[in-house]
């Protein structure tokens, strides 16, 4: 029986094996859920168990499909297809080893320019899933770094990209967020209507998550940090730096 949770650990699951194979989603609404984009697994309903779920919530991001996420600290959890007997999983949210290996990426065409092909931009526009959240950012995304520590990867759902900005800068044309402040003292910012993760602030600074950025973002993927937490059922095969710590 494989165990999940959210970051606050008031959503907690299981879920028997076997589990679907990884399918890695770089949709729009995938990126701006998680912040990345996201890893899921899946299961057949009568394989899958809600331990505990005081805190679910439920956003309905396409006649399709509803999203579960943490109301406390708005860990991306759950992506379920209606009219279907089948619960698609967070990776990033399961504890443990896996076991797990990534078998599909899925609408890479909408896939981060940061992560793909760096395009060049000045003014950064994002959002949230739900459209509640919008603001302006004068500036291109520059240096983007991921992070694989625990945190990232329960909240996310899978691992976190985030970049670097200054608080005054941020325009905000509608704003609608709920903060968490996790163990450590950090500050970190979402949509309450539909759980998208949205900014980060410690005493290092703020950063932003790269996956609410529209394209072109001018922003261009540098290193990992945390890797000696990342998940066992990704690769990270891009050539670039990683660091088993923070610096």
């Amino acid at each position: 029986m494989m165990q999940g949770s959210c970051l606050c650990g008031a959503v907690t699951f299981e879920a028997q094996e076997p589990l679907r194979p990884v399918i890695a989603c770089h949709c729009t609404q995938c990126r701006k859920f998680s912040g990345h984009f996201w890893a899921a697994t899946s299961v057949p309903m009568n394989r899958f168990h809600l331990t505990r779920s005081d805190a679910l919530r439920w956003f309905r991001s396409s006649d399709t499909a509803e999203r579960g996420f943490c109301g406390i600290c708005s860990a991306s959890l759950f992506w379920k297809p209606t009219g279907e007997d089948l619960m698609s999983i967070a990776a990033g949210s399961l504890d443990g080893p896996t076991g797990l290996g990534i078998a599909e990426n899925w609408f890479l065409d909408d896939a981060g320019d940061y992560y793909t092909t760096p395009q060049a931009a000045e003014t950064l526009h994002g959002s949230c899933l739900c459209g509640a959240n919008h603001f302006t950012l004068p500036q291109p995304m520059g240096e983007v770094g991921a992070c694989h520590c625990r945190q990232c990867r329960k909240l996310s759902g899978h691992f976190s990209a985030s970049f670097d900005a200054e608080v005054a800068d941020l325009h905000w044309i509608s704003r609608d967020t709920v903060e968490y402040k996790t163990q450590g003292g950090a500050i970190r910012g979402s949509c309450p209507t539909c759980g998208s993760n949205l900014y980060f602030r410690d005493n290092d600074g703020f950063s932003i998550e790269a996956g609410v950025i529209d394209n072109p973002t001018g922003g261009h993927l540098v290193s990992h940090i945390f890797t000696a937490d990342k998940g066992d059922y990704y690769p990270l095969d891009d050539g670039l730096p990683q660091y088993p710590v923070r610096d």
